[in-house]
């Protein structure tokens, strides 16, 4: 008898303990559930910071920054997410490092060099940056024979134009296609459709970089910006090559959404 009343003791006690855990689990769960949420949106606001991109013009002929040195040729600094990416080196490695210098850019920072093409205006400074960083990879034209993905989110249009080969780049941006050019040789819109035709899904949101137009007519240049108008772009950063006159005919027509671009200029998307 004694046996089956300390049997019973026992089995009551354990079910008080199996109920009292139970009841302690469902009170901790929710507080359990909450912390997945919490680095979910650490992870999101990471994720959002991670994708800013920064394009830093820092050699063109244009001045958007009186501090800085001003050069015939282009070249402007791409950050994205953790990369850095060197696009163009203007025509002198003296006035390409001065700029960068004061602007506070390390070039050892730089992860590669993209080339547009190979003109001395674009090119120039490239032996001063390979001496600061001499194993530097260095894209040019010649390195692809399409449209290629560099690192994520970037692509190359790939060699483009017959007579000189030149390629342009292209960021995936959450606002859109952002298309940077060096002297746009094979003609801006024949490049903006190439990378349309790459993305036939994405708006094209920003145009920046050198345009070739300097010297056009008028009835040119408002035929290009009614083609850039029929594509859709949002925005318009012209310098370097593109000419005094498309820089005021495009501002007429894009207004708030026309980029004084130049030297110093810093466009955050």
């Amino acid at each position: 008898m004694i046996k089956i009343i300390i049997v019973l003791i026992i089995l009551i006690l354990g079910l008080g303990f199996y109920f009292l855990f139970i009841t302690k689990e469902k009170e901790i769960q929710p507080e359990l559930l909450k912390k997945p949420m919490i680095e979910e949106t650490k992870l999101e606001a990471s994720k959002k910071a991670a994708e800013k991109i920064s394009i830093i013009t820092i050699y063109d002929n244009y001045l958007a920054d009186p501090r800085l040195k001003t050069g015939w040729g282009f070249s402007c600094l791409v950050k994205i997410k953790d990369r850095n990416i060197l696009f163009d080196t203007g025509a002198d490695s003296e006035t390409l490092l001065s700029n960068i210098e004061k602007m506070g850019i390390d070039p050892k920072e730089i992860d590669f060099v993209f080339i547009s093409h190979l003109h001395g205006d674009h090119i120039g400074g490239l032996p001063g940056i390979l001496e600061i960083k001499p194993n530097l990879k260095v894209y040019k034209p010649e390195s692809f024979s399409g449209p290629t993905q560099i690192i994520n989110g970037v692509w190359t249009t790939g060699p483009l134009g017959t007579w000189i080969k030149e390629q342009s780049l292209i960021i995936n941006s959450e606002k859109g296609l952002i298309v940077i050019t060096g002297c746009a040789h094979p003609g801006v819109v024949n490049i903006i459709k190439k990378a349309k035709e790459i993305f036939p899904q994405k708006v094209v949101y920003l145009v920046l970089g050198g345009f070739h137009l300097a010297g056009a007519s008028d009835f040119e240049l408002k035929s290009i910006i009614n083609d850039f108008k029929k594509l859709g772009i949002k925005k318009v950063a012209p310098c370097h090559c593109s000419g005094d006159r498309t820089r005021e005919l495009f501002k007429a027509e894009y207004k708030e959404n026309f980029i004084e671009n130049g030297v110093g200029k810093i466009i955050d998307i």
